[in-house]
């Protein structure tokens, strides 16, 4: 029999995307409710415990109530809330997180999808850390920006709609000013960090895709390390990555600038690791598309570990 796989919120901008994505797919069952049926508590319960995989597209507090209906313990849950990212009998669903990572995912009854901020953060991060280039006490900034997109449909149908009563085609905005951002904690756990990063979140005027830095002092990290240190970690983390491509020097020596929106579509993340030698400063870059890498593809990637497909 094939797989049946339920997504719970497939109405949202996440769940919408998933679904297209595994709408085509011959390898899987794919059950819904009713659009009638999609608030009842009780339709949700029985559909949820009927399945063999089900895909949480809820806010926080809707994702929780998903996970105390199950009854069946054969059930497993890919939740793409952030309602369990930090929780810690949940496997964290970034399967470039470590070598052997994706097996966990694989063999897990709980994965929680990773933010489309932290996904960017925690890779460029993480292996530094791991490797002793930074240390976890070093004082993180991360400056990103996001299409529209990223802050679901009504933002979506203020720029879209023309028959939405409050559109907007405001170019750009900051928000999360409060430095009490909900991706906080799951950038530092995973990160691997001593203390929160300031985390700066915009958005811009277009629908799609992220562009997400991270500036680094070098003079402020005991150990005496250079940009091409910094690549080279970071190269060889990701070595034969399906969907990590690390920037050598050649790849960018005569960049300078970045557009947010060449990986739309996919399920890429590329890494750029530009450089100021005489003022002992780097910038990591991450582009991806924060509805691919950061949301519905990164979740048909955990979807397809747990399923054991290569797909």
């Amino acid at each position: 029999m094939k797989p049946v796989v339920f997504i719970d919120g497939e109405a949202g901008t996440t769940g919408l995307q998933i679904h297209t994505l595994l709408s085509e797919r011959k390898d899987i069952e794919l059950i819904h409710l009713p659009a009638s049926e999609r608030r009842s508590s009780i339709k949700r319960s029985e559909i949820i415990n009927d399945c063999n995989i089900a895909i949480l597209c809820l806010p926080d507090d809707a994702a929780k109530e998903a996970v105390s209906f199950i009854q069946n313990s054969s059930v497993r849950l890919l939740d793409a809330s952030s309602a369990h990212r930090t929780a810690t009998n949940w496997v964290y669903g970034l399967p470039e997180l470590e070598k052997g990572h994706d097996e966990k995912i694989s063999l897990a009854t709980r994965v929680s999808n990773p933010g489309c901020y932290p996904t960017g953060a925690i890779l460029m991060l993480r292996p530094l850390i791991l490797k002793g280039i930074l240390p976890s006490d070093y004082p993180i900034n991360i400056h990103a920006t996001s299409g529209y997109s990223g802050s679901g449909k009504a933002l979506i149908s203020a720029y879209e709609d023309p028959n939405n009563p409050n559109p907007t085609k405001i170019p750009f905005c900051s928000y999360g000013l409060n430095l009490n951002h909900k991706h906080t904690p799951e950038i530092k756990s995973q990160s691997l960090l001593n203390y929160a990063p300031i985390f700066s979140p915009n958005y811009g005027n277009y629908r799609q895709g992220i562009i997400l830095n991270i500036p680094i002092h070098l003079r402020l990290i005991p150990a005496k390390v250079n940009a091409e240190q910094v690549r080279n970690v970071l190269i060889k983390y990701y070595e034969g990555s399906q969907f990590i491509k690390v920037m050598d020097m050649k790849n960018i020596e005569n960049i300078n600038q970045l557009q947010p929106d060449y990986l739309n579509n996919t399920n890429e993340l590329h890494i750029y690791v530009f450089s100021n030698e005489d003022k002992d400063q780097v910038l990591l870059s991450a582009v991806y598309d924060n509805l691919g890498k950061g949301a519905a593809r990164a979740a048909v990637q955990n979807l397809n570990l747990m399923l054991g497909v290569n797909y």
